[in-house]
């Protein structure tokens, strides 16, 4: 075990380091010597001046919500002897599974690349970048075709392999566990029980206000809403990130979702971020990536026939083609159990100097992958920010949930936190559906692999986001999915295969988020 204060000091210095090399550090030592010449700047006292003048003048402020950015988005630190390889994932088993299951993902990928004889990147002809660049804003009337071109892979193929998983030290003969014996998902992870839950959502409890709850007894809903508006409008003008976040555990007040996202983020759209994003832009117009098609592909195939969604085409091309060229998204790769895929420069197959990864962000898109930006497209309506919005949501959550780990928030530890609810909470509907073939979990991986993007009406589903920012955590999702079927029991007890089980299921877009996690998580006898 790591010594507490060994821990804090290691902490301290990787925050420390990483502000080091920010464009925050920069603009505190300029600030800092502005102040110099401010007559109540004194010699005898200059530090303790220089900090007074930062404290009153907000940068304090902004260096605590980027101390607080780093402490939510990094893990805790390891004992400073354990291999690298450990930061990404203790279990080795499970970086054995990721790691194959990359190469599926890579071999797709290849044999897509071979079939059609497209290289996976090339530079686009003087005319072409032209083109692109005149047509940027609507993309979404263009017709390519992509008949040839196939997700590399659907959420339902990335559930066969979590099916498949097991833990080696456990040997085959040992008498599994009535839960091992019931689920899909066959290993020993520890997940959290209603108790436990309910602790660590307390902020949803039925006397507490919420957003999302059309009638509490306890506070008229118009009185919790006013009031609700007011606190957070206070909390915007603090502008302290961590009250942001302990606030939205309650909802986010429509008009100040935007802001407050971004606080609780640290997304402020500096002048720098908005040349950033155009480079990034640029890097698009001049050269054509073979995930362009697969981004292409499934935003036609998911967004643009989603009725919420299909009016924000444009920006989702927009969005997912630049994110495909931002290399700082690599940097999340030191804390995922994923690996970066590696590609070389033609000729020069196995000669680690001429590898480059590919995409540039190391991410290769799936079927689905644009619908967590989707939602985000209500918010924000500016390309830059929108694009950084995303970009932060998906390397503290998104990347959690399609890939293999043992991460409480990851997607293995939800899928067998719902399997693990359900069986204890409503072990006849589990079995029942068990023995008809229609397994629960089937059903509700496609949900919780999207975070319920493209399920739930988008007022609930931003109502759902609102607790995974406040709770920094992804658990809720495997809580609401074992909610649905909790309310949905009666109708499930009833069907005899697992395409009617589907169909009792098919439309979620009339559920109520808040009023269906309340009651499954504090109306539940323990």
């Amino acid at each position: 075990m790591l010594d507490p204060d060994r821990g804090l000091s290691l902490t301290i210095a990787r925050v420390v380091q990483r502000l080091q090399g920010s464009s925050l550090h920069s603009q505190l030592e300029r600030q800092a010597r502005v102040s110099l010449h401010k007559p109540e700047i004194k010699l005898e006292s200059l530090k303790e001046d220089i900090k007074d003048f930062l404290k009153t003048s907000g940068w304090e402020k902004k260096l605590q919500n980027a101390v607080y950015s780093e402490l939510n988005v990094f893990p805790s630190p390891c004992h400073p002897a354990a291999p690298p390889e450990h930061i990404k994932e203790p279990l080795a088993y499970m970086r054995k599974a990721q790691g194959s299951w990359e190469k599926r993902i890579l071999k797709s990928l290849n044999s897509m690349c071979t079939e059609l004889n497209i290289p996976l990147a090339q530079k686009r002809p003087a005319n072409e970048q032209k083109e692109l660049l005149n047509k940027w804003n609507e993309m979404g009337t263009d017709e390519p075709d992509l008949s040839l071109f196939r997700p590399v892979y659907a959420p339902k193929d990335f559930l066969e392999v979590l099916m498949n998983l097991r833990n080696p030290n456990y040997e085959n003969g040992e008498q599994p566990s009535f839960r091992n014996h019931l689920g899909l998902i066959q290993v020993p992870l520890k997940v959290k029980d209603i108790p436990e839950l309910k602790e660590d959502f307390s902020e949803l409890g039925l006397n507490i206000g919420q957003l999302g709850i059309d009638d509490s007894a306890q506070v008229p809903p118009e009185f919790f809403e006013n009031e609700h508006v007011r606190v957070g409008q206070k909390v915007l003008a603090e502008q302290d990130s961590a009250a942001a976040q302990q606030y939205v555990r309650q909802g986010c007040p429509t008009a100040l979702r935007a802001d407050l996202w971004a606080l609780i983020l640290n997304i402020s759209n500096q002048p720098e971020d908005i040349l950033y994003y155009e480079q990034l832009k640029s890097n698009v117009i001049q050269h054509n990536l073979l995930v362009d098609s697969l981004i292409y592909k499934d935003v036609k195939l998911t967004a643009s026939n989603d009725d919420y969604y299909f009016v924000f085409e444009d920006y989702l091309y927009q969005v997912l083609l630049c994110f495909s060229r931002d290399t700082s998204v690599l940097e999340h790769f030191t804390y995922s159990s994923a690996t970066p895929p590696k590609s070389y420069i033609q000729g020069k197959l196995g000669m680690e100097e001429y590898a480059v990864f590919y995409p540039p962000n190391g991410v290769i898109p799936f079927h689905g992958f644009s619908m967590y930006v989707a939602p985000l497209c209500f918010l924000y309506h500016e390309p830059s920010k929108l694009y950084q919005i995303f970009r932060e949501m998906y390397v503290r959550f998104f990347f959690r949930l399609h890939s293999i780990s043992s991460h409480p928030s990851g997607i293995v530890s939800l899928c067998l936190l719902f399997e693990t609810l359900l069986q204890t909470h409503l072990p006849q509907l589990f079995y029942h559906l068990r023995e008809i073939g229609a397994q629960p979990l089937r059903i509700s991986f496609k949900w919780m692999v999207r975070a319920f993007s493209g399920y739930l009406a988008t007022d609930q589903l931003l109502l759902l986001w609102d607790r995974i920012l406040g709770y920094n955590s992804l658990e809720i999702l495997a809580v609401l999915a074992a909610a649905v079927f909790a309310f949905r029991a009666v109708n499930l007890m009833e069907v005899t295969s697992l395409a009617a089980a589907e169909a009792v299921l098919a439309d979620l877009s009339t559920l109520k988020v808040m009023p269906l996690l309340q009651i499954f998580l504090f109306a539940t006898v323990t």
